[in-house]
């Protein structure tokens, strides 16, 4: 496993580039909120990735000042902008400039992760939502083709909703997976695990160049 911290972006924003040997597909994840990289649900989620042979880039959409004031966290245009870096940073890394990309979305930064798959549909081959808000990006949703994971909590009943609504108007492949007896933040024990499993599973299948042996939770 290799591992470097960067600066992505005219912001300098910062994350952190982790790759497995021999990794074909970079996972980029995208969180509205501040201090994304560091999040340690990311953390899990990323291992099991990394378990799975993506390379996996974490950092944060927002300066800390930007990350004060949360109307900039519901600002999906400037989120969708940093995304947008990150799927540049990546394809002009020297190992990976032809590499898959995957996107995955939290929260305000899945209608981000949405709306660079419909910018850059070239590069960006599949997107998983973890507790997301894909409705957020409107009457645009119907121009993503690339396979989307939505993943919501059974407990999480607004989010939920906003998901089934959303999951009718994308223009692309589409499955809703619901984790039973989950919040918003996934925050039982083993709830975000299976967030992990099933994210890696969807991106196996639409990524990854060679199998993975990952056990993946079929929806509700």
């Amino acid at each position: 496993m290799k591992f470097e911290d960067v600066l992505i972006g005219p912001q300098r924003l910062p994350g952190r580039f982790e790759s497995p040997d021999g990794a074909d597909a970079v996972i980029v994840f995208a969180q509205g909120s501040g201090n994304g990289h560091l999040s340690k649900r990311n953390e899990t989620v990323a291992g099991v990735l990394h378990g799975c042979g993506f390379a996996t880039l974490r950092y944060d959409l927002l300066t800390p000042d930007e990350a004060e004031d949360r109307r900039n966290s519901f600002d999906i245009d400037l989120l969708a902008e940093r995304v947008d870096e990150a799927v540049t940073w990546v394809h002009g890394h020297h190992r990976y400039r032809h590499a898959r990309v995957g996107l995955l979305g939290s929260g305000t930064g899945t209608a981000a992760a949405l709306r660079t798959a419909i910018g850059r549909p070239e590069l960006v081959w599949a997107v998983v939502s973890r507790g997301g808000r894909p409705d957020l990006v409107g009457d645009s949703l119907s121009q993503v083709t690339a396979p989307t994971l939505l993943i919501v909590g059974g407990q999480d009943a607004v989010v939920l909703g906003l998901n089934r609504g959303a999951m009718g108007r994308l223009g692309g492949e589409c499955r809703l997976e619901v984790v039973p007896h989950a919040s918003h933040l996934f925050d039982e024990p083993g709830a975000i695990d299976i967030v992990a499993r099933a994210a890696a599973s969807w991106f196996e299948r639409h990524l990854s160049t060679s199998p993975c042996q990952v056990s993946a939770f079929q929806s509700a």
